[in-house]
């Protein structure tokens, strides 16, 4: 029996994931999420600001709290915003001084391979078959496109919820213009990736995907055992994409299945999975609550 903690450091949330692993399977001992925004503004200058750094190392401070709680080791990655900083060092020393062990940045390949493992062992008949495996993140989206279990495409493209909605909205509600140019760029981002035509599974992971999920489900307050394996469809991803364009910041942060602190760039979140499900010739998401977290998680476990 061992008991492991696996922490995924992103562009806009920090997530924790404590197990147990023995020969009867894995055993959740507990999970957290918290919105840090580690990368906002990275995209004017850059760098990570001193404010995201301050929340993001408060939270992990928590963390590695709640993982001695169970004696759990703790591995650490970072993705997007990590990856991008030139001043994540700032970051870094601190992070490793809190949690008494380094966070690994991690390429995007390996995120989507860790983003692909977590799909595969969820749902291991769906990912079998022909299937695109997408994790939206703040700073990025990891696409993999898998066929009989292996990846045949992975790729990390600069396309984030968080990125989008600095660089090109403004307004509140977004206007015409901002939207198109939102759109626009998804879907040059988008061309490089060789969807397959036939029909295949798409599984959706990350913050975006499963928000938008507990809002056509109407949680008034989140649920994993009913977001995990729910089929979202694009009838209903239209409806809330819908809301959410003619909707103000304050509405919709009062929305029921979605985080306020995610209200302001789920808009530019959502308009990427719609774009991709079109791109993919997909008719619904299979929804994921199991993230990179899992993934590496899976990952130390077999090692």
């Amino acid at each position: 029996m061992v008991r492991l903690a696996t922490i995924d450091v992103g562009t806009n949330t920090t997530l924790l994931l404590v197990a147990e692993i023995s020969g009867k399977g894995i055993r959740v001992l507990a999970e957290r999420a918290e919105i840090t925004r580690l990368g906002r503004g990275i995209g004017a200058d850059g760098g990570l600001g001193r404010p995201g750094i301050e929340r993001t190392l408060a939270v992990l401070a928590e963390y590695a709290a709640i993982a001695a709680a169970y004696g759990a080791a703790i591995h650490a990655i970072g993705t997007e915003a990590l990856r991008r900083a030139p001043n994540a060092p700032a970051f870094l020393a601190p992070a490793a001084r809190i949690l008494g062990a380094p966070v690994e940045v991690i390429a995007g390949e390996r995120e989507a391979a860790l983003t692909f493992l977590a799909a595969a062992r969820s749902f291991p008949d769906v990912a079998a078959g022909p299937a695109v495996v997408i994790d939206i993140g703040g700073g990025s989206t990891e696409i993999i496109v898998a066929r009989a279990g292996r990846m045949e495409f992975r790729r990390s493209l600069p396309l984030g919820s968080v990125g989008l909605t600095e660089r090109h909205i403004r307004s509140d509600p977004a206007n015409p213009a901002e939207v198109a140019a939102v759109t626009d760029e998804i879907a040059r981002q988008l061309d490089a990736v060789p969807f397959p035509t036939a029909p295949l599974t798409l599984i959706g992971t990350a913050g975006t995907v499963t928000s938008l999920a507990a809002m056509a489900l109407g949680l008034a307050s989140y649920d994993p055992q009913l977001v995990h394996g729910h089929r979202l469809t694009l009838a209903a991803l239209d409806v809330q994409i819908a809301r959410l364009a003619i909707s103000k910041q304050a509405e919709r942060e009062a929305m029921a299945g979605l985080d306020p602190k995610r209200a302001d760039v789920i808009l530019a979140g959502a308009h990427i999975l719609r774009q991709i499900a079109t791109a993919a010739h997909a008719t619904e998401i299979l929804v994921s609550d199991r993230g990179i977290r899992w993934g590496l998680l899976y990952e130390k476990a077999q090692g």
